[in-house]
């Protein structure tokens, strides 16, 4: 198993993206804590998780609040004497919007999940990573974040955070065995997924966003889980810094 034993927090996983990876990291032998908002949906990824000969665990938790953020990581530090893998993945999208149309509210709330729940976590988690001499942190970023797009424009500069924090985060930790790497997802099909779409017919903003993929469909969870998987394990050992776009060619 290619994280057999690893100890894993996973933010935003009760759903999308970070459940579909939180299932995959306990079926290659990680230890997953399933972090979320405090609903019903991750006791029941993390209860699945268990039913299928897995280990995981639910920890309630708003990432934009860095006294629940760094109870999480203590909490986690505590009763098993490491983490080794920390994934930033909560956030929020944006629906195609005109710039004067964004409410001071809407701007301070995306950043606030998108790029501080980031830092956030990551600033908690550290201080045992180069304790432990080794660790690795993940952050889900967008493809947005590298080629924006027209009325993603909060949401395109919160990506773009993470991709330049990823970068500088990965020189900063390197001399303490720590790798830091961001996923640059397409569109993806998840419950986010008609929140970028707005106010327009599902079907219609669903056509919309396929004509700009190249490979001529949406990600699946899988498939993002599948590239944190491998940035996770030994054998991206020597990859750092980097923002790895998932896009079926949406970026090229």
């Amino acid at each position: 198993m290619r994280l057999q034993d690893k100890v894993a927090i996973i933010t935003g996983a009760a759903s999308g993206i970070g459940k579909g990876t939180a299932e995959l990291f306990a079926e290659e032998g990680a230890v997953v804590v399933v972090a979320d908002l405090p609903t019903s949906r991750g006791e029941e990824v993390a209860a699945a998780i268990r039913e299928r000969g897995g280990r995981a665990e639910f920890a309630a938790v708003d990432v934009t609040d860095a006294a629940q953020v760094q109870a999480l990581v203590d909490g986690v530090a505590s009763r098993y004497g490491r983490i080794d893998i920390l994934y930033n993945n909560a956030g929020l999208p944006q629906a195609f919007t005109p710039i004067e149309e964004v409410t001071e509210a809407y701007f301070e709330r995306l950043i606030a999940v998108n790029v501080k729940g980031v830092f956030l976590g990551s600033r908690a988690a550290v201080p045992y990573m180069k304790k432990q001499g080794n660790g690795v942190i993940l952050a889900t970023a967008s493809t947005a974040g590298v080629r924006p797009r027209p009325g993603l424009n909060v949401y395109s500069a919160t990506k773009g955070a993470v991709i330049a924090f990823t970068k500088a985060l990965a020189l900063e930790l390197a001399p303490f065995g720590i790798r830091v790497n961001a996923i640059n997802p397409v569109a993806t099909d998840t419950p986010m997924l008609p929140g970028f779409i707005g106010d327009q017919d599902l079907e219609t903003g669903r056509q919309n966003f396929l004509r700009t993929i190249p490979m001529g469909r949406f990600a699946q969870p899988i498939d993002i889980a599948r590239a944190a998987l491998f940035l996770a394990s030994d054998e991206a050992s020597l990859i750092t810094g980097v923002d790895l776009e998932v896009d079926g060619g949406r970026c090229v």
